[in-house]
Order: C-alpha cells, then sequence, then structure tokens
C-alpha cells in the first residue's frame, strides 16, 4: 500500500490532540518521509470538559500549541483545530459532526483516512469513528480509498470486550526509524502524559510499540484495524 499510496494526501482525523501522536504518530511520520502530506484534524478542542471557568481559553490555547509542536515534530503538512465540546460528541447531531469531516474531505482530497476505532471507551471516539465512517461512505468519485483505525491507550484497551468491538489488530506499520518522533511528540503533550504504570505513560507507549514490533519481527510497530479499501 505504502508504494502506490505515498504521493497522495492523508487524512487523520482525530477527536482530541494527542489521539494523532498515541494511535498514529510513528506512521506519520513514516508517511511524511516518504513523501506523504498528511493533514491532521481535531473535532473536540480536548479540554472543556476537565477545564470549566476562567481558565479554559489558557488551556485551550496550551493544547493547541502542544499539538502544533507534535505535528511540527512528526512533519504533518497542516492542522486543522475544530471546536465541538470535549466528551460530549454524543450531544452534537451526528450529522453535523459528519459534515464538519465531508468538509476535510473536500478540501484535502485524501486517498487514506486514519481515525479512532469503533470500540473506545471514550465517547469522542467512537462519535468520530462514526463521522468519518458516514463522510467516507464509498459513494462513485469518492477520494478515500482506504480507512484504518488506531488505538488510543487508556481508551481502547479500557473498554470491555464483551460490551464493544475487540480492537483487533491486522494492519501493522513498522515505526523503527520514527518511533523517537513519536515519543518526542507526545512529550509535546506533557501535560496529557501520565506516570508509568498508566497505559497513557511514556514508557507504556513505548512498550506497546515494541510489542506491536515484536509481533510483526521488527523493533516498533503502531497497528490498526482496516475498515475498508478499494483498488
Amino acid at each position: 500500500m505504502l508504494s502506490t499510496m505515498k504521493l497522495k494526501p492523508i487524512l487523520v482525523v482525530a477527536a482530541h490532540p494527542d489521539d494523532e501522536a498515541l494511535g498514529c504518530g510513528g506512521t506519520i511520520a513514516r508517511w511524511v518521509d516518504e513523501g506523504a502530506e498528511v493533514h491532521l484534524a481535531f473535532m473536540a478542542d480536548g479540554i472543556g470538559a476537565r477545564t470549566p471557568g476562567p481558565e479554559e481559553e489558557r488551556a485551550l490555547h496550551q493544547r493547541r500549541d502542544a499539538a502544533n509542536s507534535a505535528a511540527n515534530i512528526l512533519g504533518a503538512t497542516s492542522v486543522k483545530f475544530d471546536d465541538l465540546p470535549d466528551n460530549q460528541l454524543d450531544s452534537i447531531p451526528l450529522l453535523d459532526i459528519a459534515q464538519r469531516v465531508e468538509a476535510l474531505i473536500n478540501r484535502y482530497q485524501p486517498e487514506t483516512v486514519l481515525t479512532h476505532h469503533a470500540g473506545d471507551l471514550n465517547i469522542d471516539h467512537r462519535r468520530v469513528h462514526q463521522a468519518v465512517m458516514t463522510a467516507c461512505r464509498p459513494q462513485s468519485g469518492h477520494p478515500v480509498k482506504t480507512l484504518l483505525c488506531f488505538e488510543v491507550m487508556s481508551s481502547t484497551e479500557w473498554q470491555p470486550a464483551c460490551t464493544s468491538i475487540p480492537f483487533e489488530p491486522h494492519w501493522y506499520v513498522d515505526i523503527s526509524t520514527t518511533l523517537d518522533r513519536k515519543l518526542a511528540a507526545l512529550d509535546a503533550y506533557s501535560e496529557e502524559m501520565r506516570p508509568w504504570p498508566h497505559p497513557r505513560s511514556i514508557k507504556a507507549v513505548d512498550y506497546r510499540a515494541r510489542w506491536h514490533g515484536a509481533t510483526i519481527g521488527c523493533e516498533a510497530a503502531e497497528a490498526f484495524m482496516l475498515a475498508r479499501q478499494c483498488q
């Protein structure tokens, strides 16, 4: 797949700033190295539900500064911030979210889109997944040919498999040469990271990437579920 898409635009649609670095930061950096334009889009502000009151504006700017720093580390072509309410995307009509994703697709004309797994614990992740699937309906002439779903530590693995769709990866990207940039991008989100042994710790993310790498016989990898591919 990489040889045919490396010069095609790629769009990452995430609920919150830091989801992209956790879920596919190494893949973003690798594909950028191979010549791809990678565009990042965040649908929710990522701070509203946890930081109400007068500090919200400061926290919002800080989170967006971190996202821009992480994007620079990974080499992303552009970053787009939407303003939907954090942890409240279930209060927004799905059509509204899907139309925002459609606007991104019309703007960037991506051949590949990466987004959240359908079974994440976080409601915003699930709603963004639904919106992306809706916006990427396989209609004649639609630019998106490949849809990949990534995991986000402390959300994907925290949803009990008995209550949702388990994350069972079958698509891997070797990030042996870009793991250091993934971890550096997460350092930019230092306020969102947690100490070991929390799954959202640098050490846990490093271990996870190396385990995925061992699964496919390389130093480090990121894992995905393929939602659709049209050739």
